[in-house]
């Protein structure tokens, strides 16, 4: 089965910084396939999706916002500073 804009492992091989600058200027990924079998994908970076970072707020911050906050900024401060 061949796919469209694809090459073999073996073409891959012999010609691999070609298969890949040809990638990278394409905007079409380009199939990896052995004997027939779709087994990776070449594709610009630009083409990629932009994952986001998913933040994560700790247990122990929470609990301490809601322990320690203040309308004031230097008694946060002073609090999150304890004795130093």
């Amino acid at each position: 089965m061949a796919y469209k804009g694809s090459i073999t492992i073996k073409q891959l091989h012999a010609k691999t910084g070609e298969q890949v600058r040809r990638a990278g200027q394409s905007r079409t990924p380009v199939s990896i396939t052995d004997r027939g079998k779709l087994v990776a994908v070449l594709v610009a970076p630009h083409l990629l999706p932009v994952k986001r970072k998913r933040r994560t707020v700790l247990r122990e911050y929470t609990a301490f916002l809601a322990k320690y906050r203040s309308n004031d900024a230097l008694d946060d401060l002073d609090a999150v500073r304890g004795d130093r």
